[in-house]
């Protein structure tokens, strides 16, 4: 149980934990919304390889996400547990930020092995430190109100950074490459990387880590069949990944939909309608996370996990069928309600992990943390690896051909990416989160009554 009390945390602790956040999402957004548009449009990679590409870094970065949460179950420093990782990795994860948007003078091959390996040594940088940002919040209060007003902060500067990665690269690419686009990548992704040191150092210099836990250290076999055990956890895990397939497959497919349905693959347009659209979502998505905060004063945060994620299949059905190639004022109207449905419960689901955590304490006795958030973290990367790696199968299979004139079956297939698809990802999600019950009601309840004994089966 934890032992210390949980005073309301202040403006500057909570700008300060989003900040973090936002260093994340200098990362992660890059990933869901330019990276895939990058090795294919300006590196000049094929969506065949992408589909291996994408698959194998997310496979890899599965298995590195338990055993980071793991460590974070047995080392403590005098920082803490957590806040170190942004201290010290954030200059690595910087520099290999950069490298992979590098572009290299070298053959196909050449260009190939390159990418594996800066996405690969990327991917594990990032999750040094993403693990334990994710469980930061656990131990910053134990008051469920606390910690989702302090995840409204941190998804609002998450999707700040998410904004500036979807608006300001794709301009600074162009301006500052002189003619070279894949400079200009270069350029634009290290003045993001380098903004990302400055905001987790910012993080760790602000927030404190009072709230201790006794975490089960037994074995990872035992520590598996609690979490298993725990069906709210699980349901947790099941939308993580339904969720990332959907989130991605949409974000990752934004920039194709903008240059070749909207703008019919004008190269002289390219870069400026590509920033328009995808700052569109993201904007709407920074709008969502202060709205959710305000709707969740007021009505019940799982009831509003449920049914925007069967809203937004709804506004991208609405978007299918009523969008037109070229029709760029209508479409930017139906992309921003589709993002500000989807993202209104983003808060929630970050807020309510560690209090699934807790829920598995008070079924079985033993309380799993930095395990089941580095599955967390390993479900979402299966997500990562299922969309990545579909959405350029995806692509292949509709014909796609990078900055070329796209046949009809392929601009039709890129519609469905950004639209269909992804809606009935975002439907399943909805219909999942029927399963889940633990209401702050229920959370308030549960936590004072004391931890049963252990039990095994």
């Amino acid at each position: 149980m934890p032992h210390t009390s949980s005073p309301k945390l202040s403006v500057l602790e909570k700008i300060g934990f989003g900040a973090g956040d936002a260093a994340v999402n200098v990362v992660i957004s890059s990933m869901m919304l330019i990276i895939g548009y990058f090795y294919t449009d300006v590196f000049g990679l094929k969506p065949e390889d992408l589909v291996w590409l994408f698959l194998v870094v997310r496979i890899l970065d599965g298995v590195i996400d338990p055993a980071i949460g793991w460590l974070n179950d047995r080392v403590r420093t005098r920082w803490g547990r957590y806040r170190p990782y942004f201290l010290f990795v954030s200059i690595p994860l910087a520099i290999s930020t950069i490298l992979m948007f590098t572009t290299p003078d070298l053959d196909y091959r050449g260009k190939l092995i390159w990418a594996y390996a800066t996405y690969i040594t990327n991917t594990v940088m990032f999750s040094l430190v993403t693990v334990p940002y994710i469980s930061l919040i656990g131990v910053l209060t134990n008051d469920p109100q606390q910690r989702l007003s302090a995840n409204g902060y941190r998804l609002f500067f998450a999707k700040v950074a998410g904004f500036c990665v979807a608006i300001v690269v794709p301009v600074l690419a162009k301006e500052w490459g002189g003619g070279n686009l894949a400079h200009g990548y270069q350029l634009a992704m290290a003045l993001m990387a380098v903004s990302g040191v400055a905001l987790f150092w910012f993080c760790f210099f602000t927030t404190t880590e009072r709230v201790e836990h006794r975490e089960e250290l037994a074995p990872v076999g035992r520590q598996l069949a609690h979490l298993v055990r725990n069906d709210q956890w699980v349901v947790l895990m099941a939308v993580c990944v339904l969720g990332t397939i959907g989130y991605v497959i949409r974000g990752q497919t934004a920039a194709y939909y903008a240059k070749y349905y909207l703008g019919g693959g004008n190269e002289q347009l390219a870069e400026g309608l590509i920033a328009k659209f995808m700052g569109t979502g993201v904007f709407a998505a920074i709008l969502a996370m202060v709205a959710s905060t305000w709707i969740t004063k007021f009505w019940c945060k799982i009831s509003l996990f449920r049914w925007t994620q069967i809203g937004t299949a709804v506004a991208s059905a609405a978007m299918f069928a009523l969008v037109k190639p070229g029709q760029v004022e209508l479409a930017l109207v139906l992309y921003f309600i589709v993002c500000f449905v989807v993202d209104l419960h983003a808060p929630v689901f970050w807020s309510i992990i560690p209090e699934a955590v807790d829920y598995g304490a008070h079924k079985t006795g033993v309380r799993v943390s930095g395990l089941a958030i580095g599955l967390i973290a390993f479900f979402q990367s299966l997500g990562l690896a299922i969309a990545g790696s579909g959405a350029n199968k995806l692509l292949d299979h509709f014909g796609y051909v990078a900055n070329q004139p796209q046949s009809p079956a392929a601009l039709a297939g890129i519609v469905l990416m950004l639209t269909v698809i992804p809606g009935v990802f975002h439907f399943l999600v909805g219909a999942v989160m029927f399963r889940y019950r633990v209401t702050d009601r229920f959370y308030h309840t549960m936590m004072q009554q004391p931890l049963p004994a252990p039990t095994d089966r």
